[in-house]
């Protein structure tokens, strides 16, 4: 068989990745390179999408080179990207009317406010499974067609195109040629009605965008495209395209109801698998597309946690309190407790269940004993106290409390926040070997699309797992702290005019 690997594109928030999967669902090689993180002003984020791609395309380079693959031998490529964050760019040139507005960005509060006074709130939920909330690309996108018309008056409309990242990942790879998102990546965008998986018109209405500049929504497994000759040396199908989040439930084979995961990435993302039926809560968690092929499309409830892994990061970057991110871990053993410290992690604001685009981030409880370690504690428990309000959620809106969890992403790799989590859940947390579940949820669907692979379950069941953590000694500890971070979570709300 010429056909001996899967190449998966996952490009985050952080970083872009390029990784290779064999037949066996084992990774062969992998390439990151870090994106850099534009702030032009507080509570604003936003990436260049030409260093994206540029990232994205050395990164294949890289990884097939480094592996000595010859494209011809790669089956298919998968695609899974950071969600929410949009751009504008010219189709004639393919050059970015500016940089992209990152998921994170809080720019358009003011936006969702007014439109919440007119009372469109409602509207916008039923129809979108969303909050309605600055987080979503429809009030980005409103707000770049706005800054264009101002900034640029003489752009040809005719020639604009709009999209997430996975639509200007794939319009590049395939040299141009395809203008399309999936339905997973599609729902995340605050314009897709979530009954009948297409652009709402009166939404589109509502936010002032063309319908013409927005991408054909596809399901997230069937080929795409091609990737250009010129690019990558063949003719690679594009076969499956997931927002991050969903790609991560696809590889832990959560495929049925009852079955959840968390990712710890930049934020924390814990979705919950509701079968093919739309479920709404009650809890403030968002109906979503999970994933669909052409014959049955899958729902999700999802709990987003803006600012997890990106506090650590802040932690190594803003604060210079660590010098890399695993030295956390090591620092939180150190001492017993947090010495009565409580962070509230709302960097970005606050996102489920709050949803507060007001809040901003805090340290409560400081005195004179506090020391380096006791705030480096507090940033981790904050972020399972995190995830703590969204599992309550989830229990909420379900008959079946939820008795295990299914973890991955980069602080998971943590074992003082992984065994803090079980304890302030009182639930076992299992982790697997392999913990880029979200490229290697991309890899599956696009293998499984193009018949690399034939048997879903056979894959899931093949990943490993690494360590399952039980709740311990420090359960009744976590439990009673949550009270007093909730109450800190309080202070930190509505704090910006």
């Amino acid at each position: 068989m010429t056909d001996k690997y899967i190449l998966s594109l996952d490009l985050g928030t952080t970083g872009n990745r390029a990784i290779l999967f064999d037949h066996q669902g084992n990774v062969v090689g992998q390439v990151y390179q870090e994106l850099t993180q534009h702030y032009p002003q507080p509570g604003w984020l936003e990436h260049d999408a030409v260093e994206i791609w540029q990232g994205t395309s050395s990164c294949i380079q890289q990884v097939i080179t480094d592996n000595q693959v010859a494209p011809t031998e790669i089956a298919a490529i998968g695609l899974t990207v950071q969600r929410e964050t949009c751009l504008l760019w010219d189709k004639v040139t393919g050059e970015p009317l500016h940089k992209a507005i990152v998921w994170q960005d809080r720019r358009t509060a003011n936006l969702c406010d007014r439109l919440r006074a007119e009372g469109k709130a409602e509207t916008i939920e039923q129809k979108t499974g969303l909050v309605l909330d600055a987080y979503f690309s429809a009030t980005k996108l409103a707000w770049l067609i706005d800054w264009v018309k101002q900034n640029l008056p003489d752009t040809d409309w005719e020639r604009v195109m709009a999209g997430t990242v996975d639509t200007w990942a794939l319009w590049n790879l395939t040299g141009k040629q395809v203008h399309a998102t999936d339905v997973s990546n599609a729902s995340r965008t605050m314009l897709m009605n979530l009954d009948t998986g297409d652009w709402d018109d009166s939404l589109l209405e509502l936010f002032k965008i063309p319908r013409q500049i927005m991408p054909e929504i596809k399901p997230s497994m069937e080929v795409f495209g091609t990737s250009d000759r010129a690019q990558l040396g063949a003719e690679i199908p594009i076969a499956a395209i997931f927002g991050d989040q969903q790609a991560a439930l696809f590889a832990h084979g959560c495929d049925r109801p009852g079955l959840l995961k968390c990712t710890y990435g930049t934020g924390c993302f814990l979705v919950a698998q509701t079968g093919i039926e739309v479920t709404r809560s009650n809890n403030r968690l968002l109906s979503t597309v999970a994933w669909s092929t052409k014959s049955q499309t899958n729902y999700a409830l999802e709990g987003a946690i803006f600012t997890t892994g990106a506090s650590i990061q802040w932690l190594r970057d803003g604060l210079k309190l660590i010098t890399d991110a695993a030295e956390t871990e090591s620092l939180c053993n150190k001492v017993k407790d947090t010495n009565g410290v409580y962070f509230v992690p709302a960097l970005s604001g606050l996102g489920a269940p709050h949803w507060d685009m007001k809040a901003r981030g805090a340290f409560l409880g400081i005195t004179g004993g506090v020391q380096r370690e006791h705030m480096v504690r507090s940033v981790l428990e904050a972020i399972a106290y995190q995830v703590k309000e969204v599992v309550d959620a989830v229990n909420k809106d379900s008959d079946n409390p939820v008795s295990l969890l299914k973890v991955d992403g980069g602080a998971a790799k943590n074992n003082f926040l992984m065994q803090f989590q079980a304890d302030a859940l009182g639930v076992p947390l299992e982790r697997p070997v392999v913990l880029d579940a979200t490229a290697q949820g991309a890899a599956f669907g696009a293998g499984l699309a193009v018949g690399f692979w034939d048997d879903y379950q056979k894959l899931v069941g093949d990943r490993q797992v690494d360590r399952v953590f039980e709740p311990g000694a420090g359960q009744s500890q976590a439990q009673e702290n949550f009270a007093m971070w909730s109450k800190a979570v309080t202070r930190a709300k509505d704090w910006i005019e």
